[in-house]
């Protein structure tokens, strides 16, 4: 089963690491995904920018509106994305815990199966 652990935390935390404890966390993360890698069960990762970069688009009665920023109100922000390859969901939460212990922001992983829309593109 495929699953996504989709990664929140502090925005404001996160952004303000210098670029060194930026480098020794992502070196981190890294060490944790390679296993996962070296079989072939890491799909695509993806750190998000900050939600200042971010654009919305919502519909409002009907009409297409695009608005700066996301349309968030919380305390933690989505900063990004893991897919991988697991054989149960007790798996899928290993990797999430493995993730939680070299980071130090603490943060929160949702961890969701993964149904592909158009599986035949996506392996394309």
């Amino acid at each position: 089963m495929l699953y996504a652990i989709l990664c929140y935390a502090s925005e404001d935390v996160v952004c303000s690491w210098s670029k060194e404890q930026d480098d020794a966390v992502m070196e981190k993360l890294l060490g944790v995904q390679e296993k996962y890698a070296q079989v072939g069960r890491l799909g695509p990762v993806a750190r998000l920018l900050p939600t200042t970069a971010a654009t919305t688009l919502r519909k409002v009665k009907g009409e297409a509106v695009v608005i700066d920023g996301p349309f968030a109100e919380t305390k933690e922000q989505f900063l990004g994305f893991y897919t991988l390859e697991c054989a149960d969901l007790d798996e899928a939460v290993d990797f999430a815990r493995e993730l939680s212990d070299v980071n130090p922001s603490g943060g929160s992983y949702e961890i969701r199966p993964v149904s592909l829309f158009n599986p035949a593109k996506a392996s394309a």
